[in-house]
């Protein structure tokens, strides 16, 4: 049996991909987008899905032509036709590379360019972020997609604390005048919208450890009980 799937959410890291790595929970990312293919799998079962199968919980972009988003093609040395170029083996809904008269179309779309099977996109870059509760001290780092909204981060939060949807949410950032200011943040924009920059570049440049400092988020209880 599978198991249950987390909540739905816009972005995905690497590591939430790579957790649904069997054929009856399989994931894969590509050209930016996140793919549950167990359905898929179980729709096809054989040979046919190994290649799938091997690449549970991984990034498969580079079977993909960006251009087209299409599976790449090659021409045959043989016959000098084009057809998919699948090192990998064949998979489900790549035709027969001889002409058969029994090949089944019936799917339609082929499952790559199949919306159904998307489940959002993968996240462009993470950073991490430190949350503090002021409450009780307690200090969690969470490495979070950076177009996350922060209440998106604060669901991701809610796996440490059920009952983070009772918080305020606040920071320290740069105010216009290039002091820096406590603030509660807009919990319908991104860090970076609110005034918490991604500075891993920054660091980077100036040859600082990146993980030597994380922007701290500070939750303020409401005292009630959003979440019972």
């Amino acid at each position: 049996m599978a198991p249950a799937r987390g909540p739905l959410r816009r972005f995905y890291t690497p590591y939430e991909v790579a957790q649904h790595n069997t054929p009856s929970d399989c994931w894969v990312s590509f050209l930016g987008g996140v793919y549950d293919i167990s359905k898929l799998i179980k729709n096809n079962p054989g040979k046919i899905s190994e290649p799938l199968m091997k690449a549970a919980g991984s990034d498969i972009s580079h079977w993909f032509d960006p251009r087209t988003r299409d599976i790449r093609t090659m021409i045959c040395p043989v016959t000098q036709l084009e057809r998919f170029y699948t090192p990998q083996g064949m998979f489900p809904h790549i035709p027969p590379i001889e002409p058969v008269g029994n090949w089944d179309t019936s799917f339609g779309i082929p499952w790559w360019r199949d919306k159904q099977y998307q489940l959002g996109r993968l996240s462009s870059k993470l950073r991490v972020v430190r949350i503090k509760n002021v409450l009780t001290g307690q200090e969690d780092n969470m490495e979070v997609p950076c177009e996350e909204t922060v209440v998106e981060i604060r669901e991701r939060y809610l796996e440490l604390n059920w009952h983070s949807k009772s918080y305020t949410v606040k920071a320290l950032v740069r105010t216009p005048e290039q002091t820096f200011e406590f603030v509660e943040l807009d919990m319908n924009k991104t860090l970076a919208e609110n005034g918490v920059p991604d500075e891993d570049a920054t660091f980077a440049d100036l040859q600082v450890p990146i993980d030597s400092f994380y922007p701290v988020l500070h939750m303020y209880w409401n005292d009630d009980l959003t979440v019972a």
